[in-house]
């Protein structure tokens, strides 16, 4: 393999797609990047068999072929050589000479044929939505997904398709968040699959870099194309493959408490100022729930552990029943943060019922947080 291309979209291109290379891995190969170079392009991939992407690049190939380079010295040759063009001459024993300019190393390769198989999706339901939206949906409910993997399901989010609209939902055992905007469809095909938290974490790392490089008049689009088992989302030239969460996903709409008894509005900043406070006072060692009473015009946080006590209070607009109700103070704080509004509407059924915080305009997100019996 032999070929010469610009430095920085190479740079570029191999910090993105390392995202996927395997840190630690018993298959050598995977801790290194895929380098196929045919018919002046060349195709970078890493994949640590949950999650693959894959990036083609225009290059001068004198020679064509492939090789796997290992991820974290590779990157570190790359970004440190001086701009410019940088050329890459593999042999056939695996000795691959990198040049720019006058500076030069020679590192061993591993044979690709010893890199696992890419997984193929076929178009079996697909559909697009803008980067904003997609990053809108997925980091206002990531938060939200079990780091426990007792039950492997809730570790990731659901994407539900219905009514021609996408609602995302993660879950764990003490809360809920659903985010849903409307789609441009052809059909009213409804479907649903489960896309894993860490791939959906590493999809928001690579779409914050490509906010940083790009500058276009467009709005850039994430398509998903989604197969029994796997999907595969492109933006931007990148493919991004990963493996779907097979089981069942609760019945999200049944966990939602009809009937209200007290409605809150609050300015978001206040009440999680407020949380900040009151979490001074605890930690890991002392958890402690946070009580608060809600009364006309004034909500009143206390809380109480090993290390003292807390009071606060700020104002706030009730409608209904004065309530007395106990919550964690991360949970609450999380949902209030995700919201992304500077005023949010709480609805509460009972003091053992979960709080929902919703959208003031509307109900593109919902919020549940289970409610600590005082």
């Amino acid at each position: 393999m032999k070929f010469t291309c610009d430095k920085n979209l190479l740079c570029e291109t191999i910090n993105n797609v390392s995202l996927a290379v395997a840190s630690k891995s018993s298959i050598i190969s995977l801790e290194g990047i895929l380098m196929h170079c045919e018919n002046n392009q060349l195709t970078l991939t890493g994949f640590n068999l949950e999650l693959g992407i894959i990036k083609t690049i225009p290059v001068h190939a004198e020679e064509n072929g492939e090789i796997v380079l290992t991820a974290s010295l590779l990157s570190n040759i790359v970004n440190k050589m001086p701009s410019g063009q940088i050329s890459f001459d593999s042999n056939e024993k695996l000795l691959t000479v990198i040049r720019c300019n006058d500076v030069e190393f020679t590192i061993l390769g591993l044979s690709s044929d010893d890199y696992p198989e890419i997984p193929v999706i076929n178009d079996d339901k697909s559909f697009s939505v803008t980067q904003e939206m997609f990053q809108s949906l997925v980091g206002q409910t990531l938060f939200a997904v079990s780091l426990n993997d007792q039950n492997p399901i809730y570790t990731g989010s659901l994407f539900d398709v219905s009514d021609r609209c996408l609602s995302v939902v993660s879950m764990d055992r003490c809360r809920l968040a659903i985010r849903k905007e409307q789609l441009e469809l052809s059909s009213d095909e409804e479907f649903h699959f489960i896309v894993p938290g860490k791939t959906l974490s590493e999809i928001m790392k690579l779409l914050a870099k490509l906010s940083n490089d790009e500058e276009s008049e467009e709005e850039p689009m994430i398509s998903m194309r989604v197969s029994n088992r796997h999907i595969i989302f492109e933006v931007s030239g990148y493919s991004i493959i990963s493996r779907l969460l097979e089981g069942e996903f609760l019945n999200y709409k049944s966990a939602i408490p009809n009937g209200v008894k007290t409605k809150l509005t609050v300015n978001t900043r206040d009440f999680m100022n407020s949380i900040n406070r009151a979490s001074i006072i605890i930690n890991d060692r002392t958890p402690s729930p946070i009580r608060c009473e809600i009364s006309e015009n004034l909500v009143r946080l206390n809380c109480e552990s090993t290390l003292g006590k807390v009071q606060d209070s700020f104002e706030a607009k009730m409608d209904g029943t004065e309530m007395k109700i106990g919550f964690n103070n991360k949970f609450m704080y999380d949902a209030l943060r995700a919201s992304e509004s500077d005023t949010v509407l709480i609805e509460i059924s009972g003091p053992e019922l979960p709080m929902k915080v919703m959208s003031m305009d509307g109900d593109s997100f919902l919020f549940l947080v289970m409610p600590i019996r005082l």
